[in-house]
């Protein structure tokens, strides 16, 4: 998780797009620079309209708000977090629709993700990259969460 929290708040990365990348990758699902291109539209257009302005909502409620009770803040933030979380769970089953099916020549995750990250905005740097695909090998903190996840 903090692999994809450092490329989403540090490097103003799309995580979930990073993520359906990625799992296309490992599950030998090629995808070209036309999906590649549509899935970059549709999660920039579901981020602008609804992700981003939920975590904005999530993240000015970390902070107490008096005369707001600290309990009934904290409650909403986490409302909102799960709303959060199930915002950037349709992009995910979105973008899943899109993938092809297995088959045919992939790259790399590294090669990928590079090029996704680029296409989103500034390429994020290499090393936010790489902690991202160490995370997400079978044995690396992802890989639990991933079988719960994946589009």
């Amino acid at each position: 998780m903090a692999a994809c929290l450092g490329l989403q708040d540090g490097e103003g990365e799309c995580a979930p797009l990073l993520l359906w990348r990625l799992w296309s990758v490992h599950e030998g699902r090629p995808v070209d620079a036309p999906t590649l291109e549509r899935a970059v539209e549709i999660a920039r257009a579901w981020d602008g309209a609804v992700t981003a302005l939920l975590r904005d909502v999530r993240r000015g409620l970390e902070t107490p708000s008096p005369p707001i009770a600290d309990p009934a803040r904290a409650a909403l933030r986490k409302q909102v977090a799960t709303a959060e979380l199930a915002a950037e769970r349709i992009l995910l089953n979105a973008l899943g629709a899109l993938t092809p099916a297995p088959g045919g020549a992939t790259t790399d995750a590294l090669t990928a993700l590079r090029a996704t990250g680029a296409m989103w905005g500034t390429p994020p740097s290499e090393a936010a990259l790489r902690r991202l695909v160490l995370a997400a090998r079978p044995d690396g903190p992802l890989a639990d969460a991933g079988r719960s996840a994946t589009p």
